[in-house]
């Protein structure tokens, strides 16, 4: 059993906190020691973000972190090369986040094959449409173990929610709302009706909600619909706030501020 399947098969089956954070940021050489403050404050699970200069989901705030990750001097290579022996101190799921372009340049098979030796656990590709990924790579990513996670959103079909859900092997990925990441604060009347929506499916796989969670009320809010929930802007903020600082201890104060 995966990483990520065992999360969500806890005994305590507590709900799921996911933190996304934008790798080399706030400076190059973070990336390891807050993946490992995170799961020591924690976190449940970590989604590490792999900057690129032309995202199409990302707010302000996640673009300006990649903006400075990338003059930083972060490289898609760079990351694997900072992420190789994480296994040897952290033990919850890892995912990659970031864009097909940078994959596709690095080489598809040959990243999937070094990732997987890392230990990295799945995938997050939001420009990458399922068409696409059950003709071309579907078999790629099962060969090294790999979960491809899939987003839904607001506007997602019934058929297509049932397409992606039989195609899931670890969780479903629920955007919020149709907007940028970090752009809505707390969640509303037209979100809960979606995320009831959702929950009425009863799917084949766990899902998390993600875009516009930032604190406990709201993680609360979206988890009562929920397997889990993600934070992403609010995170990089408490990175951002704190880069001159003790960063490990803004870690473990945004994580308990959330869990308590």
């Amino acid at each position: 059993m995966n990483r990520i399947i065992q999360a969500f098969n806890r005994p305590n089956k507590s709900k799921i906190l996911s933190i996304f954070f934008t790798a080399g940021y706030p400076q190059l050489q973070d990336t390891r020691r807050i993946i490992e403050s995170l799961e020591s404050a924690g976190a449940d699970m970590i989604e590490i973000g792999i900057p690129f200069s032309d995202p199409v989901a990302d707010g302000p705030t996640i673009q300006e972190s990649s903006e400075i990750a990338l003059s930083n001097g972060m490289t898609l290579k760079l990351l694997l090369e900072q992420l190789e022996g994480i296994r040897e101190t952290v033990t919850i799921p890892l995912l990659l986040m970031g864009y097909l372009n940078p994959v596709i340049q690095y080489g598809m098979e040959r990243f999937c094959e070094t990732i997987a030796k890392i230990g990295i656990d799945g995938l997050i590709l939001p420009d990458l449409p399922i068409e696409e990924y059950l003709h071309d790579y579907k078999s790629l990513f099962e060969k090294h173990h790999l979960s491809n996670i899939l987003l839904v959103t607001p506007e997602t079909s019934d058929e297509r929610i049932r397409l992606i859900d039989e195609h899931t092997n670890g969780f479903i990925y629920a955007v919020s709302s149709s907007s940028t990441t970090g752009k809505t604060a707390g969640v509303s009347q037209q979100q809960t009706n979606y995320f009831q929506r959702l929950a009425n499916y009863q799917l084949r796989n766990p899902h998390i909600i993600g875009f516009g969670i930032s604190d406990r009320t709201s993680f609360e809010k979206a988890t009562q619909y929920a397997d889990g929930a993600i934070i992403g802007s609010a995170f990089i903020k408490q990175l951002k706030k704190h880069q001159n600082g003790d960063l490990e201890t803004a870690i473990h104060e945004f994580i308990r501020a959330l869990k308590n």
